[in-house]
């Protein structure tokens, strides 16, 4: 008897990314396999997002298509798990009476009993835990690639942003113990792991549940002392929390990448107030201004959400000054939308549909102007890319290949006397043109790094040695903050 099959469907944050990882970890050891490319699985898991805006609308459409399958196919299973199975616990098999389990963010390890207790009583089983049952990231794993991996170091958050849901369905933050995060960060790089990112809501307030204010600067430096990592990052920091000892550490540990993505979400010192944002805009540009003091070429990214209730054009305006103060290689934009639960949703003055779209078209432009320019200014200057997979979707039209510079920028490069580079390996090229969200780097490569990631990749993938144009689109973790609240500080 074949094993059963499924598929895990990823919506929202990198923590849920994360934790979609462990759930198809936990599925294969519970003797599962992943569903071959074009057909239907025996189990889907929806791992759910809810900060986005018509969540519940667009997760209910998803399982209606799987509704006349199931209908054939009694003994296929269908799981909802994730955020919105944390807020809507009780209206989901109500609305989806086809659905076979819902568990919540808490205990993602439940899963696979779930499903075989669902299976065994012909009944849907609903189990949500209002606090951790077991630390994600102590559960077995699947990662999605060979060369880059996403360590948790803390989940929940103790802020209380009021456009932000995600503290009152992830709890308050709980952080893994130093010795437990190096650890992890030790086999992963044992198993050919060469990139590292540091995950939590709040990275930059670890170590608040043992007392150590500078826990977090202290875990960058040990990372700069297990050999054979190359690339640390971590994402996402709270501006009001983010202090010196973090940026000494950034600049003096050497594979700590000069890479920020540091949420600003509004330039109004009213509307952060409003948004209980616990800094003001002197604050955040006194950071940004540190930041390249230490690291002059640091690529600084942040959050920003356009058309908070009551917000004026003087107050977008104030906005649009920190860009143009802080000059961003780039920016997650968002239109402020109600997220039932949240204090915001209740505010009066909600600003009307055409007012935010204007303001966010006038955003997105300032934007990407100066992304562009801050992308121009670097053509000429070699760089050392980790190739990466997947991340170029032209790459085969194009005949090039993709890659990430130390500040993470996306580079397009033609793979000229590369004959052979696998993901993972190490390339260095010249910069040749410039795009508001991309490099490219047309001239032959000027050196190759064949790495212990790369040999990862390739015994993972089995493929032939080298990489053929068009590769498969799982490659390393790349940032999926696309909901405001839902990974961002």
């Amino acid at each position: 008897m074949s094993a059963r099959t499924y598929e895990v469907r990823t919506y929202g944050c990198q923590m849920n990314v994360h934790d979609s990882e462990r759930l198809t970890g936990l599925l294969e050891t519970a003797g599962y396999a992943a569903a071959p490319e074009g057909e239907q699985a025996d189990v889907v898991v929806f791992n759910t997002c809810a900060v986005r805006e018509n969540a519940d609308n667009k997760l209910y459409g998803n399982l209606s298509h799987l509704a006349p399958i199931k209908a054939k196919n009694p003994d296929m299973q269908i799981a909802v798990g994730g955020c919105l199975a944390q807020k809507d616990r009780a209206t989901i098999t109500e609305k989806a009476p086809y659905v076979d389990v819902v568990f919540g963010t808490h205990n993602i390890g439940s899963l696979p009993v779930l499903l075989e207790r669902a299976r065994v009583q012909q009944e849907a089983q609903v189990e949500i835990l209002e606090s951790l049952e077991v630390f994600p990231s102590t559960l077995p794993t699947k990662r999605d690639s060979a060369y880059a991996a996403w360590v948790s170091i803390s989940v929940g958050c103790n802020n209380t942003c009021t456009f932000c849901i995600v503290p009152a369905l992830r709890g308050k933050e709980k952080d893994r113990r130093p010795g437990e995060i190096l650890a992890e960060v030790e086999a992963l790089v044992a198993d050919g792991v060469t990139e590292i990112t540091l995950l939590g809501q709040n990275v930059n307030a670890y170590g608040v549940e043992f007392g150590d204010r500078q826990a977090f600067s202290k875990l960058l430096r040990a990372c700069g002392e297990i050999e054979g990592l190359e690339r640390v990052r971590f994402t996402s920091p709270h501006p009001a929390e983010f202090t010196d000892d973090v940026i000494e550490a950034m600049a003096e540990t050497p594979n700590v990448m000069p890479q920020l993505h540091m949420p600003l979400q509004s330039g109004s010192d009213r509307v952060l107030k409003e948004m209980r944002r616990s800094y003001r805009q002197k604050k955040f540009l006194g950071i940004i201004e540190r930041v390249r003091a230490a690291m002059p070429d640091a690529a600084i990214t942040t959050d920003i959400i356009v058309g908070f209730p009551g917000e004026t054009e003087e107050d977008f305006l104030e906005t649009m000054h920190v860009v143009r103060e802080a000059r961003f290689s780039g920016a997650f934009t968002f239109q402020y939308s109600k997220r039932p639960g949240t204090p915001a949703a209740t505010l009066d003055d909600q600003i009307s549909p055409e007012v935010v779209a204007d303001r966010y078209q006038r955003l997105v432009a300032v934007v990407n102007d100066i992304a562009w320019q801050e992308n121009k200014a670097l053509v000429g200057r070699t760089v050392e890319l980790m190739v990466s997979e997947g991340e170029g979707r032209k790459d085969a039209a194009t005949h090039r290949l993709s890659g990430r510079g130390p500040d993470n920028r996306l580079v397009h490069f033609n793979p000229e006397a590369a004959e052979g580079v696998r993901p993972g390996d190490m390339v260095t090229v010249t910069l040749t043109q410039a795009a508001p969200h991309h490099l490219i780097a047309d001239g032959p490569v000027l050196s190759v790094r064949r790495t212990r990631a790369g040999d990862a990749w390739e015994g993972r993938s089995a493929a032939p040695t080298g990489v053929g144009l068009g590769m498969p689109s799982i490659g390393a973790p790349a940032p999926l903050t696309d909901a405001p609240g839902c990974s961002i500080s």
